[in-house]
C-alpha cells in the first residue's frame, strides 16, 4: 500500500530524513516510532505531498506520489497531529466542505456523514461553531473527516492526544477495521502501550535514518516496548530481523 525507497529530505544544512526504505503492505498497522525530531513527521508530509523528497521514491497504491498526485493522494487520508479546524464553520459544516472536497457524489454525502458521526459520537457539539470546541472534539471531528471518501491508507500523526479512553478505544477499533478490511495505516506515536495493543510492525527512526525495523514481537525481543525503544535510540548501532 505504501512504498518509501531511498528517501531524503534536507532544510538547508539539516538532513531530516536520510536514504529511508520503508514498505507498509494492505492489511497492516504500522507504527512508525522515534524521539522528537527523528524526521517521523517530515516523512509522513512527504508521504501525502505536503513535502517534496530531495531524492528517492514514495508510491502509495501503486501511484508514484510525484508523477502522480491526483491518484496517490485520493487513495490517502492525512490526519495531523494538530486538529485544525476552520472556527467559523460548525462540525458538520466542515464534514460537508471536506466531502466536496473529496467530490463525493451527492446522494453519498448525507449517508457517509451520518456513519462518521455515530462512529465518533459527534451529534451533541456537531451543530457548534468550532471556535468553541475542545482539543479532544476537534480531534474527533478531524478523523470523521478524513474518513469520508473511505481512504485506503490512513496516514495519522499522534492520533490519540486529547482523547478520552472511550473514544481512544473508538480509534484503535477503527485502525484495526481499515487494515483488516484491506487498506492500511502508518500511525506515529509515542504512546508505545497502543503499539503493543493494534500494531502489526515498527519502524524506528533517529536523526533522521532508520535504526530499527520489523515485527513488533522481533523489535521488542525479550523485554517491554519501552526498554527496547530507550534502547535503540541511545544506541549507536541499527538493529533489523534476521
Amino acid at each position: 500500500m505504501l512504498a518509501i525507497h531511498g528517501v531524503t529530505k534536507r532544510f538547508g544544512s539539516l538532513t531530516a530524513v536520510d536514504r529511508l526504505d520503508l514498505v507498509v503492505p494492505a492489511g497492516t498497522v504500522h507504527a512508525f516510532l522515534g524521539p522528537n525530531g527523528a524526521g517521523k513527521t517530515t516523512t509522513l508530509k512527504m508521504v501525502c505531498g505536503l513535502l517534496r523528497p530531495d531524492a528517492g521514491m514514495i508510491t502509495v497504491a501503486g501511484h508514484d506520489v510525484l508523477a502522480e498526485p491526483v491518484a496517490a493522494r485520493a487513495a490517502i487520508a492525512y490526519v495531523p497531529d494538530e486538529p485544525h479546524l476552520y472556527d467559523r464553520l460548525t462540525g458538520r459544516e466542515f464534514l460537508e466542505f471536506t466531502a466536496r472536497i473529496w467530490r463525493l457524489p451527492a446522494d453519498a454525502v448525507a449517508e457517509r456523514i451520518a456513519e462518521v458521526v455515530a462512529r465518533f459520537a459527534l451529534e451533541e457539539f456537531l451543530d457548534r461553531l468550532a471556535d468553541g470546541y475542545s482539543h479532544g472534539q476537534r480531534q474527533r471531528v478531524v478523523l470523521a473527516a478524513a474518513l469520508l471518501h473511505r481512504p485506503r491508507l490512513l496516514v495519522v500523526d499522534e492520533p490519540l492526544v486529547g482523547l478520552d479512553p472511550k473514544h481512544i478505544r473508538v480509534v484503535l477499533d477503527l485502525l484495526r477495521e481499515i487494515a483488516d478490511g484491506g487498506g492500511a495505516v502508518l500511525m506515529s506515536t509515542h504512546t508505545l502501550a497502543t503499539v503493543e495493543q493494534v500494531c502489526d510492525h515498527i519502524s524506528v527512526m533517529d536523526h533522521g535514518r532508520l535504526i530499527a525495523a520489523g515485527t513488533v514481537a522481533q523489535v521488542r525481543g525479550d523485554r517491554d516496548l519501552e526498554s527496547r525503544f530507550l534502547e535503540l535510540t541511545n544506541a549507536k548501532d541499527r538493529w533489523f530481523p534476521a
